[in-house]
């Protein structure tokens, strides 16, 4: 298999298949024992891509999981989300002599069909996060986790009937919440460290908008603002979310609108210099966004200014 393209992994039945597994006991969702799988090492070095979900407590593994250009050796309780279509990449430490412990729940898209579930999913911001940007679990929360797992696994293994896929998916929202809540604390309870992101975040926009590098990249977006701050544009949009109530997009706004506001009253340039000055491409665009969240246009908020008064 080369190592340029990502090897496919489209059914759950593969994926058992790959690593020396029994058949899973349902084609769309399966719970593994990670001391089970015994043969990593002849995937070192490959990266993959899963047509599935997967939520994963790994511990003392023999190798390490590269996931969105950063590593983690699981070797703490932590609780990690990957969504179909990322790809992850597995490094062999052939000198470690740990025994494996944790789970690993495979979930395929599929079984959510019909299901409220397979949209509301999308809004788990957390199956985009990196694997440095995992969930730090307490024990009381681990324990938490583990009985919702454990009811996953009993309906896998008992024998399926109509309240089944009902039963699993009531789980598995409860788990989503619960992570949901968790990944509040984490944000809450390293509250030092996202207060000095908040204040990477505010001196990468200042810089950028202060050093013209608007008038030739455009306005900053999510992807690059993340990848400056080391995070991925999940996380980051999580933790902004959680410690100001706005998210990365409209940071990058409330930066653009200050702006703007700045040059309307103090500059004599006309609102289409304005606009392409901070960025944008279209004239419309600024003046949308401006009334957007001023409730003025560019004009009305200078003509206002200029009388001496303001909304905002």
């Amino acid at each position: 298999m080369s190592s340029a393209a990502p090897y496919r992994v489209k059914t759950i039945t593969e994926f058992h298949r790959l690593n020396s597994l029994p058949g899973p006991l349902h084609p769309l969702v399966s719970l593994v024992d990670y001391a089970m799988i015994r043969h990593p090492q002849e995937r070192s070095g490959l990266s993959v891509v899963f047509d599935f979900y997967s939520i994963s407590i790994k511990r003392g593994l023999n190798y390490k999981m590269i996931y969105g250009q950063q590593s983690y050796d699981f070797d703490e309780g932590i609780l990690f989300f990957l969504g179909p279509g990322q790809v992850l990449r597995v490094e062999v430490n052939e000198y470690a002599n740990n025994e494996p412990s944790g789970w690993l729940l495979l979930l395929h898209p599929d079984f959510l069909a019909n299901t409220a579930l397979s949209k509301n999913i999308r809004q788990y911001g957390y199956f985009g996060y990196s694997a440095n940007e995992a969930l730090f679990l307490s024990e009381r929360e681990e324990q938490t986790v583990n009985g919702l797992i454990s009811h996953i696994q009993q309906e896998c293994e008992a024998y399926t009937d109509r309240f089944s896929k009902q039963i699993i998916v009531a789980e598995l929202e409860a788990l989503f919440g619960y992570a949901d809540r968790f990944y509040h604390r984490q944000f809450i309870t390293r509250e030092s460290g996202s207060h000095q992101v908040l204040g990477r975040l505010e001196t990468l926009l200042d810089k950028y908008f202060s050093s013209g590098e608007q008038l030739l990249h455009g306005i900053p977006t999510v992807q690059s603002v993340a990848e400056t701050l080391h995070m991925s544009p999940n996380y980051l949009s999580g933790l902004l979310k959680t410690l100001t109530g706005l998210n990365t997009q409209q940071h990058i706004h409330e930066k653009l609108i200050a702006a703007a506001k700045l040059k309307l009253s103090n500059t004599d340039q006309t609102v289409s210099e304005i606009a392409y000055s901070l960025g944008f491409e279209h004239v419309p665009s600024f003046s949308k966004l401006f009334k957007q969240k001023t409730r003025q246009s560019p004009v009305a908020f200078r003509q206002g200014f200029q009388n001496g008064f303001t909304e905002n």
